[in-house]
């Protein structure tokens, strides 16, 4: 299986554009027809802000996880470096933003085995929210299935809920720390010992506020009714999920295109919908480099003499 990985993305991210290639080829001129209104600037504008937001947020989760180990937190610290590894997901291997992360919170004291469960967690809570999200939002969907979709959609969340207990999720960062360990050296993590309920409310905040943003762009092409709001925001968080849990391309490039066009396009034009998700991509990294840029300033301003106090992390940081 390790040797076959590297195929199974590049399968993975070769089907993908495929697929992408296949939709612009045959909606093409519908692309080519779209027109903005005065009003999308704002919606770009809008979305921009959302998901930069959510950035803010995402940092915010990882200092609640650290809290949660009974680590100690610079708040103003922690986000400037989640922003500043951000970008660096879309390298190839898609790790380097957790190794960053590892670095920086061993700054704080954190021994090797603390700091891996802190950006190990971020995923798994990260996508228990994204379904969650989508659970509550998709009974439009879960209704072609029956009841079998009922039955989903009063089980999954349930599920979900238990599943991130200490119990079950200790042994699944046990797994990851196991598939990471050759590549960016993670040894014996520490056994999360309460259930993490703030980092898992912040998550679902993360996942909203992204998906407020996608619907931001989704309006500025495609205005919709408020009915169908929950199927966008539902199809959106399944799409992300995917997107970050498939392996292919870094940043889940190309299967969040592709899942959200095939979930949408009985409901809205293709070419709209291409239109959306590519305006959508560089939305998001815009937002991304713009958070980066920030926490560099940010960084910039403060006096070159700062000493970390006891415990806690020296404010100049390292960069990565």
């Amino acid at each position: 299986m390790h040797r076959l990985k590297p195929l199974i993305r590049w399968v993975i991210l070769g089907g993908c554009v495929f697929f992408l290639a296949k939709v612009l080829r045959e909606h093409w001129q519908h692309v080519l027809e779209v027109t903005l209104p005065p009003s999308a600037w704002a919606c770009f504008a809008i979305g921009l802000g959302f998901t930069l937001l959510a950035h803010l947020i995402a940092g915010w989760v990882w200092g609640l996880t650290l809290q949660a180990l009974q680590q100690p937190v610079s708040w103003g610290w922690l986000i400037r470096v989640y922003l500043k590894t951000n970008m660096a997901k879309y390298l190839p291997g898609n790790i380097w933003h957790y190794y960053g992360r590892i670095q920086s919170a061993q700054q704080t004291g954190a021994n090797l085995g603390t700091a891996a469960v802190s950006v190990l967690l971020e995923p798994l809570l990260m996508a228990a929210s994204a379904f969650t999200l989508t659970l509550l939002c998709s009974p439009q969907i879960l209704a072609h299935y029956g009841w079998l979709g009922l039955i989903g959609q009063w089980l999954g969340l349930p599920l979900v809920l238990i599943a991130i207990r200490p119990r079950f999720l200790n042994p699944v960062i046990q797994y990851l720390n196991r598939q990471k360990n050759t590549q960016i050296g993670i040894v014996n993590p520490v056994p999360l010992k309460r259930y993490p309920m703030l980092p898992l409310i912040g998550s679902l905040a993360f996942v909203l506020v992204r998906g407020l943003g996608f619907l931001s762009i989704f309006w500025a092409i495609n205005p919709i009714v408020p009915r169908e709001l929950p199927l966008v925001l539902s199809v959106f968080s399944l799409a992300w999920l995917l997107g970050m849990v498939v392996p292919g391309a870094p940043g889940g490039t190309g299967v969040f295109e592709v899942m959200a066009i095939a979930l949408l396009s009985p409901r809205f034009p293709p070419g709209n919908l291409l239109s959306i998700v590519a305006l959508y991509r560089v939305v998001s990294v815009l937002a991304e480099a713009i958070g980066a840029g920030l926490a560099w300033l940010d960084e910039q301003r403060l006096p070159i003499d700062i000493v970390a106090q006891p415990g806690l992390p020296n404010q100049q940081g390292q960069d990565f």
